[in-house]
């Protein structure tokens, strides 16, 4: 036996309340022990036969989902009995390790149930969904809130000083010990009591949160009773107005969807400004009570529970507590590194508003401009001062060539990768296409999802997203997804996208690298297993190449003529990237303030809120025009009662919609330094992968940025990049230099 292994033998000898335990007698214990540990039934309870365990769609039907749900809870909790029930004194492999292995079944109906709940739902799925999700979160407080669990764990972690491990052991040890921590491990009896009603509660309402914004969004759209209220847009675009109408039961009317944002894609084409004015208005006040849905009460009770849960851990509020893990570690810091902007970003507000009604004034507007008339404006100065027509630029890029000779370009050019498309594995909606991802040796790397195109079932915006994990433990490969929502053509015309959508598939693919290019032993540090204020840091860098000129050469090429998009376009394009940051960058910013100061209540300034919807609404408005951004003009890119990144379950951004700036710094930081080192080469791209795509949790986040970049972030490249600095913005603008706060440069 090791010196190593004597060493945790002896530090485990009085395990099990302190009462002595003969280490003879526990081994000989331990030979003989074979829990029982019952076995599933139904497709999910072993690993798919498809290629990469992908899930067989044909195989699967609504009704196997619960039944599999509650075969993998009981699993797991057999799993879990059998690990505290182990008679040998707790160590790294029969607790840390065991804890990581168990709850594969229920795993692999959650991967696939959740994302069929976010993409192609049916009312039988959400029912589903309201159900589990409580017991879900209940069977996961059974676990971390496990005392005799978290005696094991504590035990190894106690004496971890003395043994011999991986840097991703230790890490894996360090999570699984401060998430039981953070989950509740160290509260009395009646505190876990306490924060498991909570969870239960949180999860329910965190759930209908989800159900009804999604509601508002795809339930209500505009209907309007003539086409010449819909002037300036597209034949095409008219007819599917009047298409969806018949859909939604108004059969000679014309309607619009909303989509997620509350700007709305379509408000710059259409001429009839009353008809922007409802339009903007419908998504704006969507879920608030002026029409049938309202999830105010149900955002004050989700507040007051987070801010009751973060009391009992002793913490001020929910940012507080629930911060631990993230790469800026306090909301101070969030806090601060976001006030640094809003002076230049005010200014810049006020200057383009004003550049906006000279415009109306020039087109004979006798109105200032206002949210609904903002971006049919700017883009009208965009067209003029940079000749850019955004109808224009569509027309190079058709949606099959952008994924397959842009991104999957990049991909090789960068990181040596090949894609090939295959028919032979079920989707889940006939509009998903599927790639095998081979490596430049031609050995299988991954599986590739690609869900395009915006439908009713589908929940709004982008992401991406694992049915299987990669890990070395189980031997899987990961099997991914990507998810956009782009307005489909109707048949027989070309699937062109705007500009964003671009920008949006280079960004998704973003995280799709990092969670392909996974390189871990354990599947809860795989990939884009890794802080909030981290994980859309790949997927930003990634946008750079959108508009890298080889790449564009290679994809963007005019539908009818075969023409490549001028450079001159392009040009024009990235110049007036930096116009209009007072609406694109502020609502961003806003979003993510009000975001913080949600989280930043008291229970008791939570508790003043329940029950007084009007309330809410006082709050909101307070908490962005404390630091004088003009909302009236530039509302938050989502208000609180369709926050689904903050308030719908899960919420994984609550406190955290900064992350989207933080990771922004990272990035433009790490633009620089790919622009300094060569750009789009296979040496950049294999230094970016080793020291950043491949380590998904494993290293400290400022120790990583640093291994790749050589030095700690600077913020300067991110003002530089959003025109916010520079000439007499500078002047406007309170950082005198790039350096973070002192507080967010690496310390614990």
């Amino acid at each position: 036996m090791s010196s190593t292994a004597l060493a945790l033998l002896a530090g485990c000898a009085t395990y099990t309340n302190g009462a002595d335990v003969d280490p003879i007698t526990a081994a000989e214990a331990a030979q003989d022990y074979a829990p029982d540990i019952p076995e599933g039934t139904g497709y999910f309870a072993s690993e798919s036969r498809l290629p990469f365990h992908a899930p067989d769609f044909t195989q699967i039907s609504e009704d196997d989902y619960l039944p599999a749900f509650e075969q993998g809870m009981a699993i797991q909790t057999a799993e879990v009995a059998a690990i505290t029930g182990n008679p040998a004194a707790p160590d790294f492999e029969n607790t840390i390790v065991a804890l990581e292995r168990s709850g594969a079944m229920l795993s692999r109906v959650a991967s696939v149930f959740f994302q069929l709940t976010g993409t192609n739902t049916t009312d039988r799925l959400d029912a589903i969904n309201t159900e589990i999700s409580p017991r879900l979160s209940a069977h996961s407080d059974s676990i971390t809130l496990n005392p005799e669990l978290f005696a094991r764990v504590k035990a190894v972690y106690d004496n971890r000083a003395a043994m011999a491990m991986t840097v991703e052991d230790a890490r894996l040890l360090e999570n699984t010990y401060d998430s039981m921590v953070h989950a509740g491990a160290l509260l009395s009896d009646a505190e876990r009591e306490q924060v498991k009603v909570i969870n239960t509660e949180l999860s329910t309402l965190t759930t209908e949160f989800g159900q009804l914004a999604r509601d508002a969004m795809a339930d209500q759209p505009l209907i309007v009773d003539t086409r010449e209220e819909l002037a300036g847009l597209s034949d095409s675009d008219i007819q599917a107005a009047a298409d969806l109408a018949a859909e939604k039961g108004f059969p000679g009317k014309f309607a619009i969807a909303l989509q997620n944002t509350t700007q709305q894609p379509l408000l710059p084409v259409l001429e009839n400004r009353e008809t922007r004015e409802k339009l903007f208005r419908l998504s704006h006040d969507r879920a608030d009570g002026t029409r049938a849905v309202d999830t105010r009460d149900l955002i004050a009770r989700i507040a007051l529970l987070r801010a009751q849960k973060a009391a009992l851990f002793g913490k001020p509020d929910w940012a507080s507590y629930t911060m631990y893990d993230r790469m800026a570690k306090e909301p101070k810091t969030a806090l601060d590194f976001i006030e640094q902007m809003v002076p230049a970003l005010a200014a810049t507000q006020r200057r383009e508003a004003e550049l906006l009604n000279a415009a109306i004034r020039a087109d004979g507007g006798d109105f200032t401009v206002q949210p609904w008339d903002w971006y049919r404006y700017a883009n009208r100065i965009k067209a003029e001062q940079f000749s850019l027509d955004e109808d224009a630029v569509m027309e190079y890029f058709q949606l099959d060539r952008v994924l397959e000779d842009g991104i999957f370009f990049m991909a090789k050019e960068l990181y040596g990768l090949t894609f090939e498309r295959r028919d032979d594995i079920p989707v889940y909606h006939p509009d998903v296409w599927i790639y095998t991802v081979f490596e430049e040796d031609g050995s299988e790397l991954g599986l590739f999802y690609f869900d395009p195109f915006q439908r009713p079932s589908k929940r709004g915006g982008a992401w991406m997203g694992n049915f299987v994990d990669q890990s070395d433990l189980t031997g899987n490969k990961p099997v991914i997804y990507n998810v956009l929502n782009v307005p489909k053509a109707p048949a027989g015309e070309p699937q062109l996208v705007s500009f964003d959508w671009v920008n949006t598939a280079f960004h998704e693919f973003g995280h799709a690298a990092h969670g392909l290019f996974a390189d871990q032993r354990y599947e809860s540090l795989s990939g884009t297993a890794t802080a909030r204020d981290f994980v859309e840091y790949p997927s930003q860098v990634h946008e750079m190449w959108a508009t890298w000129p080889s790449i564009l050469s290679n994809h963007a090429k005019h539908y009818e003529t075969g023409e490549t998009i001028p450079a001159e376009m392009i040009e024009r394009i990235e110049a007036a990237a930096k116009f209009n940051q007072g609406y694109d960058f502020g609502e961003v910013v806003e979003a993510a303030l009000l975001d913080m100061k949600w989280h930043a209540l008291s229970p008791d300034e939570a508790s003043a809120l329940v029950g007084d919807p009007a309330a809410v609404d006082a709050f909101e408005r307070r908490s962005l025009t404390d630091l004088g951004l003009e909302i009236e003009l530039v509302p938050p890119r989502y208000r609180s009662t369709y926050f689904n990144h903050i308030f719908s379950s899960p919420a994984g951004y609550s406190a955290g919609y900064y992350s989207y700036l933080w990771t922004e710094m990272l990035d433009r930081d790490s633009r620089k330094w790919f622009r300094e080192n060569g750009g789009l080469t296979r040496a950049n791209g294999e230094h970016y992968r080793q020291t950043v795509l491949s380590r998904g949790g494993t290293l400290d986040y400022f120790d990583m940025f640093e291994n790749f970049a050589g030095r700690q972030p600077d913020i300067q490249p991110m003002l530089e990049a959003r025109g916010l600095v520079g000439g007499d913005e500078a002047a406007d603008s309170e950082v005198s230099d790039g350096a973070l706060p002192p507080s967010a440069v690496g310390e614990e």
